[in-house]
């Protein structure tokens, strides 16, 4: 009975310890424009990497998909391609952009805003050029999110987010107006989160549907130069161009207003999911259940022999 008790108490324990592994910290990429770096750390706000990757040219945008990571040089007009574990696949990928600085990726396809000529150009992300002016027209464009087959665009000059296809197409060059010089944005689902740099130090961030409908044009306000944005699930991550990274709810409540600090003109970040191994949990799941199964039956077939004997 004790044997059983302590196995019961066992599993209860490596359960937990399942959990727990399935709650690890997402990791947080953050390009800081003055110290020519992009830096890597947890959703808890802990140090990985401060100088993951070095010697950029005022990187401003940063995308990440799968182990890629790609990196919008404002002054260098160019497109860099690394792995987000640090290492350098193309430091010029793509070049002759006018000020590239928000970067998408959907797929095998890379969205660049260049906001030097006002146009989003379409790239692959191995470099090849699809329509270097996908979208032309924009006012000083900033930001750039992706919900399938939807573009997101910040324009700075005019306080909009225009909406297109990503073949190109306007859905809604004027989607959400009234906005105070909006720079970065995020998409979540049905909900689109805008910064609002405003004067600087009044700074806000507002939601709204990908339809464009309010939902709330001050879900959090009293920032202090923001400029990029990222949601991971139900948590919001804002960058401060003055040098810290803010953590909130979707619904608006402040986490931790200075999560990281001590940066370099971060004006834009990424986040990405950290999970176990594939499979790993399950596979130890299932181990312990068979384990378990075998000891029962061993225990069935140890009180069979036992009564035999007796008998």
């Amino acid at each position: 009975m004790l044997y059983r008790h302590g196995l019961n108490g066992l599993f209860a324990v490596l359960l937990g310890l399942l959990s727990h592994n399935a709650a690890r910290a997402d990791l947080i990429f953050v390009a800081n424009a003055s110290a020519g770096t992009i830096g890597e750390y947890t959703s808890t706000g802990a140090a990985v990497n401060p100088a993951l990757i070095s010697g950029l040219n005022f990187p401003v945008g940063i995308a990440v998909s799968g182990s890629d990571l790609f990196v919008a040089n404002a002054m260098g007009g160019t497109i860099g391609k690394y792995t987000t574990a640090g290492a350098t696949v193309n430091a010029a990928l793509i070049s002759g952009l006018s000020n590239p600085r928000g970067i998408a990726v959907s797929g095998s396809d890379l969205f660049v805003v260049n906001s030097g000529d006002g146009t989003i150009g379409q790239y692959t992300t191995t470099g090849t050029t699809v329509n270097p002016a996908l979208i032309s027209g924009l006012f000083n464009p900033l930001g750039i999110a992706i919900s399938g087959s939807d573009l997101f665009v910040t324009n700075n000059n005019n306080g909009t987010i225009g909406a297109y296809t990503t073949a190109g197409a306007p859905v809604n060059p004027a989607l959400i107006s009234g906005l105070s010089r909006p720079l970065g944005i995020a998409v979540s689902g049905s909900d689109l989160f805008v910064v609002n740099f405003g004067s600087g130090m009044n700074g806000a961030i507002g939601r709204y549907t990908t339809m464009g409908a309010p939902v709330n044009a001050a879900l959090i306000a009293g920032l202090s130069f923001p400029d990029g944005i990222a949601v991971s699930g139900s948590d919001l991550f804002v960058s401060n161009s003055l040098g810290t990274i803010g953590a909130y709810t979707t619904a608006g409540a402040t986490v931790k207003a200075a999560l990281i600090s001590g940066l370099s003109a971060p004006y834009s970040l990424a986040v990405v999911p950290t999970v176990p191994e594939p499979g790993s949990g399950i596979l130890t799941l299932f181990g312990l259940v068979l384990t378990r199964s075998a000891i029962r039956r061993s225990e069935k077939h140890r009180t069979c022999l036992l009564r035999v004997a007796f008998q």
